[in-house]
């Protein structure tokens, strides 16, 4: 039986500039979406930094959760068809949105900053309060952000990343799920 938690994750590089995302959860069925300009440069890190987040933290609930849940691309984004997000799926959207101004502004902020920024995060949005992150989860996120980073990095165009995102207790091997994302060239090449 198909494990409703498990998604392949696929970030193909273009040849062209452009970037495609494509989640392809256990049952077989896929949500995709292209990134163009800018949003091919921002989004592929981005998406890898929720998948950084989400697994280093434990969220079952945040954007790759939802997706292996059976949510499409569409349903994040007005006209929101499925609802407002679950508390985890903003919570995961806001540190990965501090993890993003990390990366632009190529410094390093430290852990009690960031639980200030999610307690009053979570006080104006009326979620309940987070486990505070200890500078050593950020450490392990960071840590795992910039193997994924190296690895797309080093992803020829036409080529793509592909990662599993597992949450049902299972490791993918006795390694980090990330050893098991691996680079993929097109088809007869």
């Amino acid at each position: 039986m198909p494990d409703p938690q498990r998604i392949v994750i696929r970030i193909k590089k273009g040849t062209d500039g452009r970037n495609s995302l494509s989640c392809t959860r256990a049952d077989g069925t896929t949500t995709w979406q292209r990134q163009q300009g800018g949003q091919a440069a921002f989004f592929p890190k981005h998406d890898l930094t929720h998948y950084a987040v989400e697994t280093t933290l434990g969220f079952r609930e945040g954007f790759y959760g939802l997706v292996s849940a059976g949510w499409d691309f569409s349903d994040f984004g007005s006209p929101w068809p499925r609802g407002k997000l679950p508390p985890e799926a903003s919570i995961s959207e806001m540190i990965v949105g501090f993890f993003d101004l990390e990366r632009r502004i190529a410094e390093r902020v430290a852990a009690d900053d960031l639980n200030q920024k999610l307690a009053e995060y979570c006080a104006e949005n009326r979620l309940p309060p987070q486990r505070q992150l200890s500078e050593d989860d950020l450490a392990r996120v960071r840590a795992k952000r910039a193997e994924l980073f190296a690895k797309w990095d080093a992803v020829e165009p036409g080529n793509a990343l592909e990662v599993v995102f597992d949450l049902s207790g299972r490791p993918e091997s006795a390694e980090d799920p990330v050893a098991s994302s691996r680079l993929v060239a097109p088809p007869g090449s």
